[in-house]
């Protein structure tokens, strides 16, 4: 959508998270004396009294708050969506009239776009992109997920500026423009409370290369079965990579660096200096003998076996569980099985239940590692310092989301590094 359709519209933004109140300020800038509509199912906090320069964005504004925030939808033109809000929810009638901050940032932006996807890893993928495009001395910027919302990037936009855009699956749903580059790291099973099932997330994820033309290039995981599938439909340059975890991330960076030409000594200085995101399989410390590390942006179980596989032999203590977003656990209970090594299971609600049933039933006599299930991290940690031996790891990668009873993964990890120093010195019987 074109920034000149917004301006004679009526418009609503749907979601005032992050991304909603970018596209607030986006829309205040370009139209100071348009009333803006905004829903939203919870309270939104605005100061009283404002500060004399808030003051006057607020007063053209029209709120539709808490449970029937979505009846006022049929008396706009427009609407805003943000990736928080599943269109399953939406009536049929609105949907021709959804847009998103993704889409406007797609048909405005002049400059390169370069898409980064993935269940996993797209975080620190679009973080070493951006690293070594800077290293070159390019004009780069990191927007979406891990960066900044994009939209208010858009005023200072030039054709020389190239954008790394970190895309989920929201993000990419109902979007009919790929950009320039696409990267596709992974699809595996996630987030099927928010989609009617595995195949609409996937072809959601599938949209970051399905409108590229021959003069774009897909940067795509030749080892993912299902990636390698959409990647035989794309009109793409199709560049093919390999690796797990941390080495696939930097394949795709490099392949990335090579598009532009950029020296491989600089590509490799940037990736040698890049320091590894927090929560993503982190180095706590060693404390009592033990090692800690925080994997708690592990939210399937694909990425808690490759944790489990990285770390290796001296993992014998792993936290699981969480959030139930009706994903299989299967594999993680083949691994824990296997994995003679881990002796202790410090299984969080609500999925740890369905985790330690998946083991059991999969033992078939087997030995099984010891469980214990808390509902704190302080509890948590305090048991694995009671049980795990010196010289092994106590590995944080719950396979799972953290909403049960963590605001989120975030917190969930903060939570863990601290209660890890706070009960460092402490005896234990």
């Amino acid at each position: 959508m074109k920034i000149n359709e917004l301006k004679n519209k009526k418009v609503l933004i749907l979601g005032f998270g992050r991304e909603g109140k970018d596209n607030f300020e986006f829309l205040r800038k370009l139209f100071p004396k348009k009333v803006i509509g905004i829903a939203d199912q919870n309270k939104i906090q605005i100061p009283k009294p404002l500060p004399r320069r808030q003051a006057g964005k607020f007063q053209k504004v029209k709120l539709y708050l808490g449970k029937d925030y979505l009846e006022a939808l049929e008396n706009y033109d427009i609407i805003i969506k943000s990736p928080g809000v599943p269109f399953k929810i939406l009536p049929e009638s609105v949907l021709k009239k959804i847009t998103t901050q993704t889409e406007i940032f797609f048909d405005n932006c002049p400059g390169k776009i370069i898409g980064v996807t993935g269940t996993k890893g797209k975080s620190t993928t679009a973080s070493m992109i951006y690293r070594v495009l800077k290293e070159s001395g390019l004009r780069a910027h990191l927007v979406g997920n891990i960066g900044r919302p994009a939209l208010n990037f858009l005023f200072p936009a030039t054709p020389k500026d190239v954008y790394v855009y970190e895309l989920s699956s929201h993000q990419l749903y109902n979007l009919k423009k790929s950009p320039h580059i696409a990267v596709l790291l992974n699809i595996y099973p996630e987030h099927l409370d928010y989609y009617k099932s595995f195949a609409e997330y996937a072809r959601a994820k599938a949209n970051i290369t399905l409108y590229q033309t021959k003069n774009d290039y897909l940067v795509f995981n030749s080892g993912d079965k299902l990636v390698k599938e959409f990647a035989k439909k794309t009109k793409a340059e199709k560049i093919p990579i390999k690796g797990e975890y941390y080495e696939l991330d930097k394949a795709a960076a490099r392949a990335v660096g090579k598009i532009f030409k950029i020296p491989p000594e600089t590509i490799e200085k940037a990736l040698k200096e890049f320091k590894s995101l927090p929560h993503r399989l982190e180095l706590v410390g060693t404390y009592k003998g033990i090692t800690f590390y925080n994997d708690a942006l592990s939210t399937i179980p694909e990425t808690a076996i490759f944790a489990i596989k990285a770390l290796g032999k001296k993992v014998e203590t792993i936290m699981l569980g969480g959030f139930d977003r009706k994903i299989h656990f299967k594999k993680i209970g083949k691994s824990v099985l296997e994995n003679k090594n881990i002796k202790n299971l410090i299984l969080f609600p609500t999925t740890g239940e369905k985790i330690w049933r998946e083991i059991v039933k999969q033992a078939l006599g087997r030995e099984v590692p010891r469980h214990f299930f808390t509902d704190n991290m302080r509890d948590a940690v305090k048991l694995a310092y009671k049980n795990t031996r010196k010289g092994k790891i106590c590995l944080l990668s719950c396979a799972s989301t953290s909403f049960s009873i963590f605001k989120d993964y975030k917190e969930k990890g903060n939570l863990f590094k601290k209660q890890v120093f706070a009960q460092r010195k402490r005896r234990w019987k």
